[in-house]
């Protein structure tokens, strides 16, 4: 399986969205520092994921997450109460 996810920091409260395969061990390296560009906004609470069969999937729906505002703004409306402000 293959998972895009959306965090959220729990330090300035915004959103960071990514694709793994293996969730539970790419959370961790975000909240141990051991991304680059998650280090300084540590630490982080999982608020929304979805999973996939193929890997491409994963990376196209986070592709359309960061590039297209209609579907970040979608994904906020479907999350709103699973996020903080």
């Amino acid at each position: 399986m293959f998972f895009f996810y959306t965090l959220q920091s729990l330090k300035d409260k915004d959103l960071y969205f990514g694709y793994t395969s293996d969730l539970q061990k790419r959370v961790k390296e975000h909240n141990n520092g051991n991304v680059s560009s998650t280090e300084n906004r540590k630490p982080f609470d999982v608020v929304y994921y979805e999973a996939y069969k193929s890997e491409q999937d994963a990376r196209e729906r986070e592709r359309q997450i960061k590039r297209r505002a209609g579907a970040l703004i979608s994904l906020k409306r479907r999350i709103k109460r699973s996020i903080s402000n």
